[in-house]
């Protein structure tokens, strides 16, 4: 199918060495790849035109890490309902998790998300498999198999590895095929029944804290065991101004180490929690305005790679319970981008560069021929009103998990169209 998007603001920034761009300018789609940017190649004429005037035009968003709860928790969401999601938020890559149940620790497993992701014919989906069995930190999992059946890393989730031993072996056995290892950097003894940031508020609201030591003692331990290995690291959701420091010291020495943050993680701090508001639980969780305003700074400065959703819907009964008991994590893919202008705004961030950090950077961290506009490249594209309003209401959600902080919030630019594979997805 051939496509024209004319009168759109193009919006295209990387850290690579292809041009980036802030234009208005025509986009030319044919046979699932971008065809041509400014002029009509010759002979094109268009099946469909879309016009974009007064709109964004970038590329489709790549998301880090969104749960997808299939297999096994289907009664939280399923597969059609959040991949939905996904391109209702301009997301047309995601990756995730292997947190699923069973884990996602057999080819088999994979192979089958893979094929059912396909067969929906929405976003594209990137799954992480297993580092450990089960993900119960003992014996590691088959990652050759697992990579030769679609696993583009290896990750556990919130489960931690508390045999050293047992991460520093699956260290060297990635270093040694070229694997990434997705770690959530927190020590587990140091957080173990920890709720809340500990801090001020935890203790004003009698929950049991989780320090920010927990998050550097294990950034100490993995950067030790990546210059005894050699391995590649993923960092996955950053929490502390300590952590971002610690990260930027181990770029600075050549570690081939990068990083993501949590998009709540940049907006809210413990204070939101209120009076225990459920909402607001996440892991890790929301910390001071100090290392929410760290976060910031880190991913101007680049020591923060990417912005991610950290996407974990759930059903009502999760979070309509004490907030001690409350399951932690917000449905986010349809907020993500939306999300990302207010902090941009915030911060006084270029939308450009904002922009990069939910598109080409995460990209790049996985290794995608994704979030970039250019010729030839595949025609995964996302246009959005940056003036539109819109409130986050549950029945207009598109994810089976209603489960936000900004749930009844207005919120500001609104996502129209979404292309994959040059192919109209949204709206269906």
């Amino acid at each position: 199918m051939k496509i024209e998007i004319k009168n759109g603001r193009l919006i295209h920034s990387t850290t690579e060495p292809a041009p980036s761009r802030n234009e208005n300018a025509s986009l030319y789609i044919d046979n699932g790849s971008i065809a041509s940017i400014g002029e009509a190649p010759e002979g094109f004429v268009a099946d469909k035109v879309i016009d974009a005037a007064g709109k964004i035009v970038c590329p489709g968003l790549v998301d880090l890490c969104a749960r997808l709860r299939e297999p096994g928790f289907e009664y939280r969401a399923t597969l059609e309902s959040e991949m939905r999601a996904a391109v209702a938020g301009g997301v047309t890559s995601l990756v995730c998790p292997p947190d699923t149940d069973p884990v996602l620790d057999e080819p088999g497993l994979v192979e089958m998300l893979k094929r059912r992701a396909t067969m929906a014919n929405l976003a594209r989906v990137y799954p992480l498999g297993a580092l450990t069995l089960g993900l119960k930190g003992e014996k590691l999992a088959e990652m050759t198999e697992l990579h030769e059946a679609g696993c583009v890393g290896f990750f556990q989730a919130d489960h931690p590895i508390r045999d050293t031993m047992v991460l520093y072996r699956a260290m060297q056995y990635a270093a040694t095929f070229g694997y990434t290892v997705w770690l959530r950097p927190q020590e587990a003894y140091l957080a173990a029944d920890g709720i809340a940031h500990d801090g001020e508020v935890a203790t004003r609201l009698g929950l049991a804290g989780i320090p920010v030591s927990a998050e550097t003692v294990a950034i100490a331990a993995i950067t030790t065991l990546m210059r005894e290995t050699g391995a590649k690291v993923h960092l996955a959701r950053l929490s502390s101004a300590a952590g971002v420091d610690l990260v930027r010291r181990a770029k600075a020495d050549g570690l081939p180490m990068t990083c993501d943050v949590g998009i709540h993680h940049l907006l809210l701090t413990d204070r939101d929690i209120g009076y225990f508001n459920s909402q607001y639980r996440f892991t890790p969780p929301l910390r001071s305005m100090a290392d929410r305003d760290a976060l910031s700074r880190g991913l101007v400065d680049n020591t923060i790679d990417a912005i991610c959703s950290d996407h974990t819907p759930h059903d009502d009964d999760a979070k309509h319970v004490p907030f001690g008991e409350a399951e932690a994590g917000a449905t986010a893919l349809e907020t993500l981008l939306a999300l990302t202008l207010k902090w941009a705004d915030t911060q006084q961030v270029p939308l450009p560069f904002a922009l990069q950090k939910i598109t080409a950077d995460p990209a790049r961290v996985v290794g995608l021929n994704a979030g970039q506009l250019k010729v030839g490249a595949p025609a995964d594209v996302c246009i959005f009103n940056p003036q539109a309003f819109w409130v986050v209401a549950g029945q207009t959600l598109m994810s089976q998990g209603k489960n936000t902080p900004y749930l009844s919030c207005e919120l500001q630019g609104k996502v129209t169209h979404t292309l994959v594979n040059g192919q109209l997805v949204f709206p269906g």
